[in-house]
């Protein structure tokens, strides 16, 4: 059922991953190569067809510095900052209560309200387009950062919620039995003992989330018209539009739109295994 682990395959198996990976590797990571050559290069480079050999002078700080020197790409990444962080709280701390919810308490709307929630995961995005627009003008949202982060929260409460309810009811249903017979109320239960034992989920869940909503471009796009409120996905596109044929410029803005997300795995990356495989064993 599971593929066998690498270092019980014979010694020639063994050679051929050693030799093969670092290949797919590299051409796994040629399109990012490629894009970071351009952004370090001069102009005159692009515009005399020298887009895949090596750039004829390193222009890194100079580039990243034009950047944000000549287009509100600080604003956009702040902007991005105020629209993901907000959005993980939300929906990572509220997908905690929900599952915590689900999991636990016996009633009987719990299975068609847990389909609810899960029922929305598959809801295409284009068609919600059109209602979610005109909702979010007529509540005053639109154009607005709040109103992206409320949007951003809903639709990922689901998924959200799926993740930490699976989570929580794989946990000993005892321990918690066993609090509520000692008389401990049902807000400790949930804040001093189920949420230690469920913390390598959150910070899976808040890995994936914080990089979904970094990543959006098409919520960016149907919400956000200003750039007051535009998050760096979608200002790239506008920085594509005002650097016209620097394309230099463009793939600097590309690359430090990337930055985050890979800086948030890297971090968590511990913690985000831990959340993966928890319960995968028994000890």
């Amino acid at each position: 059922m599971f593929p066998k682990p690498i270092e019980n395959s014979s010694a020639g198996v063994r050679t051929g991953y050693q030799i093969i990976l670092p290949i797919a590797l590299f051409i796994w990571l040629l399109p990012l190569l490629a894009i970071f050559l351009t952004s370090i290069r001069p102009a005159i480079d692009i515009n005399q067809g020298n887009i895949f050999g090596m750039p004829s002078d390193f222009l890194l700080i100079e580039n990243y510095a034009a950047v944000f020197q000549q287009s509100k790409a600080g604003m956009y990444l702040w902007n991005s900052v105020r629209i993901t962080i907000p959005t993980v709280i939300l929906a990572v701390g509220l997908s905690c209560l929900t599952g915590y919810a689900l999991s636990v308490y016996r009633f009987k709307w719990a299975v068609p309200l847990f389909f609810v929630f899960v029922a929305g995961n598959f809801v295409p995005f284009q068609i919600l387009m059109v209602p979610v627009r005109d909702l979010s003008v007529n509540t005053g949202l639109y154009d607005t950062v709040k109103g992206l982060v409320l949007f951003h929260s809903a639709f990922q409460l689901g998924f959200c919620t799926l993740f930490m309810r699976n989570f929580i009811k794989a946990l000993p249903y005892e321990l918690i039995e066993s609090a509520r017979i000692d008389g401990v109320g049902e807000f400790k239960i949930f804040w001093y003992l189920v949420l230690p034992l469920v913390k390598p989920a959150i910070a899976a869940l808040s890995v994936l989330i914080f990089t979904f909503i970094w990543n959006d471009f098409f919520w960016a796009t149907v919400l956000i018209q200003g750039d007051h409120a535009l998050p760096i996905t979608a200002g790239v596109r506008a920085l594509n539009g005002q650097f016209v044929s620097q394309w230099q410029l463009v793939s600097a803005a590309s690359l430090l739109a990337a930055i985050p997300p890979v800086l948030m795995f890297f971090a968590m990356q511990k913690h985000f295994i831990a959340g993966l495989t928890l319960g995968a064993t028994k000890g």
